[in-house]
């Protein structure tokens, strides 16, 4: 698999200093191997044959964001199990040689098949299938995730009911400014006390239905000012109509309405949008632009399939701001809402839509 070429450009260079840590984002999870199918006319029909247009594998669960992150050209570390079946050789070559994200911290458990799952994209949804089971440790290592993970600017947390990870206490600790999301509470009880992470995060994501849930609001602008109370900076993604944040320590709010496109597969784009908004964040733009940079590339993203497949790079997003602006017709203030793109997006002479290659395991590598 080829070296990964250098990101276009690198949105953190006004702001590194000689003493900023090696890593940017720090991320830790269970990578899948995701195959996707796509081109269905409807769901699957128990006991019929249901043929897809189309296909493709790549490296899913937390390996979708990490992607997403290395794209836009953050320096990103992750941890993860990977096992040693062809399966788990196939998403490590992936991360470390296509992407260039560094698994120093990550480890190959021997005997150990790689979890999969299966996407089913359908009328701009998806049904999905997953297998797997937990990775044994290896005899020299006491926690799933390092105690002490790297130093970095940022972390990203996945939050569950219950569950506290010590590596994200430490890390808050050290500096290391964490943004957390979270699944759905299959005990129902959505209570905010049952996350205890939450206390040392310096931004919380959840989508609204999570929100309105875990607030006891019914209106998802209401839940986001709710949870601003208790976390500094509160993001609510809201679908179809955009996003929405406030910002505890100063009042500020913002919202972005969504940008109107063609879903082909939205598996992942809700990491596309952390990642978006994370690398915003760390380049210290205004709450405005981090939440539509981060709405775009998210929109971006679910016009092509797979989760870390997807995910769009600089000269993607250079490509889009070069179709859009190309339009007589164009909205003046929906140009003006992303026209801090202008000065900091590469040049490019590729035309949009852009189509990246398809990795599949299905094929040996030849001579």
């Amino acid at each position: 698999m080829a070296v990964p070429a250098e990101p276009a450009l690198d949105p953190l260079k006004e702001t590194r200093r000689p003493d900023d840590p090696p890593c940017d984002v720090y991320l830790t999870g269970t990578v899948f191997l995701d195959i996707i199918f796509t081109g269905l006319d409807s769901a699957p029909v128990r006991g019929t044959e249901s043929w897809a247009r189309g296909m493709g594998s790549s490296p899913g669960g937390v390996a979708n964001m990490a992607t997403a992150l290395a794209r836009l050209g953050l320096r990103t570390s992750l941890a993860a199990a990977f096992g040693d079946d062809h399966y788990g050789e196939y998403c490590w070559d992936a991360l470390e040689q296509g992407e260039g994200i560094d698994l120093s911290k990550s480890h190959r458990v021997p005997g150990w098949h790689s979890p999969v799952t299966v996407s089913m994209a359908y009328e701009g949804e998806r049904t999905m299938v997953s297998h797997g089971h937990e990775a044994p440790l290896p005899a020299d290592v006491t926690d799933p995730a390092p105690g002490c993970p790297p130093r970095a600017r940022a972390a990203v947390a996945s939050l569950g009911p219950g569950r506290r990870e010590e590596w994200v206490a430490h890390a808050a600790r050290r500096g290391t400014r964490v943004f957390a999301d979270v699944g759905w509470d299959d005990t129902a009880r959505w209570d905010l006390a049952a996350l205890p992470d939450l206390e040392h995060c310096e931004a919380f994501l959840p989508n609204a239905e999570e929100a309105m849930r875990y607030t006891r609001t019914d209106c998802p602008r209401a839940a986001a000012r709710a949870l601003a109370e208790k976390v500094p900076l509160a993001v609510v993604t809201l679908g179809a109509e955009g996003a929405y944040a406030v910002d505890g320590a100063t009042g500020e709010t913002a919202s972005v309405p969504a940008i109107a496109v063609e879903a082909l597969d939205p598996t992942g784009a809700g990491d596309v949008f952390v990642a978006g908004f994370i690398t915003g964040t760390l380049a210290d733009w205004p709450l405005a632009d981090r939440l539509a940079f981060a709405g775009l590339t998210a929109a971006l993203s679910v016009q092509e399939f797979g989760g870390s497949l997807s995910a769009p790079g600089w000269v993607e997003i250079a490509a889009w701001w070069q179709q859009v602006n190309a339009y007589e017709d164009q909205d003046p203030e929906a140009l003006r809402r992303y026209a801090f793109l202008a000065e900091l997006l590469p040049s490019t002479s590729r035309a949009w839509p852009l189509r990246r290659a398809v990795p599949t395991i299905g094929f040996g590598r030849s001579g």
